[in-house]
């Protein structure tokens, strides 16, 4: 395992819900239709296509995907714009699922830690290279990404990347469960400082806590956990950050 640690910075899914109800069928689907792709110009023939699954363009030709999970917040702008630099910058297409499907959803941290996993399917796609995928999340949503678990016969992720969890018990979580075979490459990518899930958090319960996934990983030689000093939990678009998950990606995603 590398560890990296970068130099201070100033602020600039598979998914997770704080709530306790279960998905329908409708909410399912429309968490599905709902989902913010964004394509590159590679498939689009043009621009690249920004907007939701159901007003997707016709495509040629396939690329790698990254499938993102998102956290409380929703589908917020920062993962928007990260879906965007992923496309424009690195060719790569990204799907984030909108979980927000179910009537009265509310969130408060801390609460129960039985109220926060949830799993979906996601469709086939025209354009996704189902050969080059890779899994990420951020918050609650990176904690199903270090859980995630491929159904029999479903092809196997590339890597995965987890943004702003530790992999680690504490009050989100009954037990972090995290399942990080040693032959998926995985990037962890956290604020040494992070609000929820390091020491700097008055109530994270758990005193002999990291505050990121090393161990989890202690047995995962293909993976790297940066940490960035004084960075807020929403990270994703930090300089240091881009870098990581750029190199990241063009190594896990090549032909």
């Amino acid at each position: 395992m590398q560890s990296v640690c970068s130099p201070t910075m100033k602020p600039a899914a598979v998914r997770s819900r704080g709530h306790s109800g279960s998905d329908t069928p409708e909410s399912l689907r429309l968490a599905i239709e709902r989902a913010w792709v964004v394509l590159p110009a590679s498939v689009t023939g043009g621009a690249a296509y920004q907007g939701l699954l159901q007003y997707a363009p016709a495509t040629r030709g396939k690329t790698p995907v990254v499938l993102f999970l998102h956290g409380s917040s929703g589908i917020a702008p920062a993962i928007r714009e990260w879906q965007k630099w992923l496309a424009e910058s690195l060719g790569i297409a990204s799907l984030t699922a909108d979980s927000m499907q179910l009537p009265g959803i509310t969130y408060k941290s801390p609460i129960a830690a039985t109220t926060y996993e949830q799993v979906e399917a996601l469709p086939r796609l025209p354009w996704a290279d189902a050969s080059r995928f890779v899994v990420a999340g951020t918050s609650e949503g990176a904690v199903s990404v270090a859980r995630y678990e491929a159904a029999p016969g479903a092809p196997l992720e590339r890597g995965r990347i987890i943004y702003s969890w530790s992999c680690e018990d504490n009050y989100h979580v009954q037990g972090h469960r995290s399942h990080l075979p040693a032959s998926v490459p995985v990037l962890n990518v956290m604020s040494s400082t992070d609000v929820f899930f390091s020491s700097a958090n008055p109530w994270l319960g758990n005193p002999r806590a990291q505050g990121h996934c090393a161990a989890a990983l202690q047995d995962n030689n293909r993976s790297t956990i940066v940490l960035i000093p004084g960075a807020p939990h929403t990270l994703s678009n930090l300089p240091q950050a881009r870098q990581a998950t750029e190199v990241f990606l063009r190594t896990q995603l090549q032909p």
